[in-house]
């Protein structure tokens, strides 16, 4: 695995020029989640699952535009199939942006139009953006015509008081005239002025039927539910009704019974599954170039925190890594003792 940094005169090979426009598998993918789906975690989770479709956290086009791009752009080459989510309003910038997506190599670039937070209301980003259908599939437009790549949008059932079916009908049909048959739902509205982020994935109820009635109503379009589905029972009871399931902090916070077993349930692909402990072993390569790199060690081995969610020793291998990982000397011996704590084949305990 080498991690991709392409100049301008190399683009073309990482370019997915050769990927048709819509040759992606969507059945089962793994949410943007700020601070969560760094390429640090996309790689980790990548070593449970060949198929399911990996997310980047949402980029402003600002942050693209006018900061450091390699920061944000950046991933391994193990991270495929992967999307790029873009944060913006402003149709030339996001075309801009969809364009280094290509040049960098991502097999899909989405918008968000889904955040609730105050920050990104403020830059007229996110789920405020469901007011503003027509500037959306304008956006969506010009993505469209500034990539090869697929186009997708993620979004709410709506807004505050944005929030009838008839809203969501209404926003669908504009914004499907720009061309995008890609839609990610979070079935639930989003409250902008009053409830954080987090308690905006908590407060609103969910509602899948509205999803399930949106893919009815628009068989053409590829529709995709989210929001609160924890296994992958769950993902395939939705995949009756819906082309495909997007899971968030479960796949994060106890990623190894999703993503083990995603390929043979979700996409019949039945290759041998390592356990938990081999997993860790396999990632300790790809930690030591990052370390290497300067970075730190808890930063990276963060998101293996869940990786023994509900094991035998899973508590004492947080707790070590939790303790012993923001050290200035903290190295990969440092992860291997947190292994000391926990066996192949463990048992539950109370995690």
């Amino acid at each position: 695995m080498t991690i991709l940094a392409p100049l301008p005169d190399s683009v073309s090979t990482v370019s997915n020029s050769a990927r048709p426009r819509d040759l992606i598998n969507r059945r089962l993918s793994v949410a943007p989640m700020m601070d969560w789906t760094t390429s640090d975690a996309r790689v980790f989770h990548r070593l449970m699952s060949r198929h399911t479709l990996l997310y980047t956290e949402m980029v402003t086009t600002g942050a693209l535009i006018h900061g450091d791009r390699e920061r944000f752009l950046r991933y391994d080459t193990s991270e495929h199939p992967i999307a790029l989510q873009l944060g913006g309003s402003n149709p030339r910038e996001l075309a801009e942006c969809a364009r280094m997506a290509e040049d960098w190599g991502y097999d899909e670039v989405n918008l968000n139009v889904g955040c609730p937070s105050d920050r990104v209301q403020n830059n007229m980003i996110g789920a405020c953006l469901m007011a503003h259908p027509q500037l959306v599939a304008e956006c969506l437009s010009e993505m469209q015509a500034a990539t090869r790549l697929p186009v997708t949008i993620k979004h709410r059932l709506g807004i505050d008081d944005l929030d009838s079916f008839e809203h969501l009908h209404r926003f669908v049909e504009t914004v499907k005239q720009s061309g995008c048959h890609s839609f990610t739902i979070h079935a639930r509205k989003a409250i902008l002025d009053g409830l954080s982020p987090k308690e905006n994935r908590e407060i609103p109820p969910l509602i899948y039927e509205r999803v399930y009635r949106i893919k009815a109503l628009f068989p053409e379009l590829e529709v995709i539910i989210n929001g609160g589905i924890k296994t992958l029972d769950e993902a395939q009871a939705h995949l009756k009704h819906v082309d495909g399931v997007m899971i968030g902090r479960e796949a994060y916070q106890n990623p190894y019974p999703i993503l083990s077993q995603a390929d043979a349930v979700i996409f019949g692909d039945n290759h041998a599954i390592a356990d938990r402990l081999a997993i860790a072993e396999q990632f300790i390569p790809y930690l030591e170039r990052r370390i290497a790199e300067g970075a730190p060690l808890y930063a990276v081995v963060k998101h293996l925190l869940g990786l023994f969610h509900g094991q035998r020793g899973g508590r004492q291998f947080r707790r070590h890594l939790s303790e012993n990982g923001h050290q200035r000397e903290a190295g990969v011996a440092t992860f291997r003792e947190a292994l000391r704590f926990v066996t192949p084949n463990s048992m539950p305990d109370e995690d």
